[in-house]
């Protein structure tokens, strides 16, 4: 991979939105279709390590760890960095479950603003995740809040299916990237993907 004097600024790219909706199998594909790295969802890791939902006291170290775990990917990205979600998304989850997040934590996220947003809709099939996914009545209601965090940044709604995800998502960001879109190969899409993990 090339070194940090040859690959200029990083673009950040952040797949979001609500539960089960293919974010992580976007960003995926994305960073391996671009040859870079990808940034995990920080609350999944928690989560995993914990075995348990996190509690309102445990925003701060979730957000931190968002914010470290993005800090080091964006130092081995090439061009740009795909992230599966961001500060926006605790934000989010935070004014869901628990009420209006903390001001440090708001600020740290507009700070932090992306250069392009894929918000992933909810017209995929839901698929259960236990221990880590609530249900489909509660991802109808975190996407509209997702949808009205956007309404000031540059976002693309995506939808379809996988492959039509796909090649939509594509052009967002070769116009972020400032190149004409080449349409990928029937390899490049992430159609043939076993799971979609969100």
């Amino acid at each position: 991979m090339p070194s940090d004097a040859t690959r200029g600024t990083i673009r950040r790219v952040v797949v979001t939105g609500a539960e089960s909706t293919g974010k992580t199998t976007m960003a995926q594909a994305l960073a391996a279709h671009y040859k870079t790295t990808w940034a995990p969802e920080y609350l999944r890791q928690f989560v995993d390590e914990q075995g348990r939902l996190p509690l309102e006291a445990d925003i701060p170290r979730i957000a931190e760890g968002h914010l470290e775990q993005e800090q080091r990917l964006l130092r081995r990205a090439y061009r740009v960095l795909f992230l599966d979600t961001d500060l926006i998304s605790t934000c989010v989850y935070h004014r869901y479950y628990f009420g209006e997040p903390p001001i440090w934590v708001e600020e740290a996220a507009a700070a932090r603003r992306a250069d392009l947003y894929l918000l992933m809709n909810t017209d995929l099939a839901w698929k259960p995740d236990p221990g880590q996914r609530d249900g489909p009545a509660v991802q109808a209601a975190t996407h509209r809040l997702f949808a009205a965090a956007m309404k000031n940044l540059p976002h693309a709604v995506i939808a379809g299916t996988h492959a039509e995800r796909f090649n939509a998502a594509l052009q967002h960001v070769e116009r972020l990237l400032g190149k004409p879109t080449a349409g990928p190969s029937r390899s490049e899409s992430p159609h043939d993907a076993a799971t979609s993990r969100a």
